[in-house]
């Protein structure tokens, strides 16, 4: 521990500062700081800041992170101001002590998970661009978390606009002909959850999918480039899938989900919820960049599990 750190002393973050003094930032709802001493063991009593940013003023809830960028100190925080600790909200300030203006949310986590909820990390630039790096819920649980990234962009005056959460994150647009795992849904609604499953006899590997599907239920990916150079069009739609139960159908939309119907791939019954088979549907053709949602029907209960799919 950080002598002098007390209260609330949960997610600690640091600061180096161009002139080499080092700074240290912790606490829950209530935003703590002090410059650290060369010990680097310990804080100076006399620098001690309470209250940078709180809850009522800003809605910090915690997981404080610090940049300086062209001069300017930001603050990058979990962000419980509209409701649950999804967003990544930040403030920014003329000094490693404010005073902070909050100016936004970053990114949103809310419904990438049945149990969405809380949402840490900050900002880097990488070859210079820069990026949000945070983390999804999954598995339906607060405490399994999956570590996400998206492109930003820091605006003139210092603002960063909003992004939103996507399957491509920071390698651009997917191509519909490659199979892809269906737990890199973005955006999952109603019942459906991804859920890890160890070695087996029937799956030597470890591997996650979609799970506990239930009528209406819906998974989002974004985004499919379907106009890629030199990629043949698309015809149909194949969904590797395992059901123990009646099965059900996928209805293959894009942009919302009740968006344009491309087509509908019926799923069927398979014998136990490790027995996986391709199914397939014809698909209209299209162009351009869309994301896609698939949008699960059938009797009530479990329908099937879903483990990839792609586009022939």
């Amino acid at each position: 521990p950080v002598e002098g750190a007390n209260g609330d002393a949960i997610d600690p973050a640091v600061l180096v500062d161009d002139d080499g003094q080092v700074y240290y930032y912790w606490g829950q709802f209530n935003l703590r700081g002090a410059r650290l001493r060369p010990d680097m063991k310990s804080i100076d009593p006399e620098t001690l800041r309470t209250d940078l940013i709180t809850e009522a003023g800003h809605g910090f809830h915690e997981g404080a992170s610090l940049r300086k960028i062209n001069g300017v100190y930001y603050l990058v925080y979990t962000d419980i101001s509209r409701g649950r600790a999804t967003c990544l909200g930040y403030a920014t300030g003329p000094t490693p002590f404010g005073p902070f203006t909050k100016r936004g949310i970053i990114i949103d986590n809310a419904g990438c998970d049945p149990h969405s909820w809380n949402n840490h990390g900050s900002i880097a630039q990488f070859r210079g661009q820069w990026y949000v790096f945070y983390h999804r819920s999954s598995q339906a649980t607060n405490f399994n978390r999956r570590v996400c990234a998206e492109p930003i962009r820091i605006n003139p005056d210092g603002s960063i606009a909003e992004v939103e959460m996507t399957t491509q994150g920071i390698s651009g647009p997917l191509s519909p002909h490659a199979e892809l795992e269906a737990w890199r849904a973005c955006l999952l609604s109603g019942n459906v959850r991804t859920e890890a499953v160890g070695p087996s006899p029937h799956n030597p590997t470890f591997s996650e999918h979609l799970t506990r599907i239930q009528d209406g239920d819906w998974a989002a990916y974004k985004y499919f480039n379907f106009s890629r150079p030199g990629a043949h069009r698309v015809r149909d739609f194949r969904a590797r899938a395992a059901s123990l139960g009646y099965g059900g159908t996928i209805e293959v939309r894009i942009d919302r989900p009740d968006g344009p119907l491309l087509g509908v791939c019926r799923i069927g019954r398979t014998g136990g919820w490790q027995n996986w088979q391709t199914f397939t549907c014809p698909v209209h053709d299209l162009d351009g960049e869309h994301a896609l949602y698939l949008v699960f029907h059938g009797k009530e209960g479990r329908l099937f599990d879903l483990a990839a799919f792609s586009f022939g």
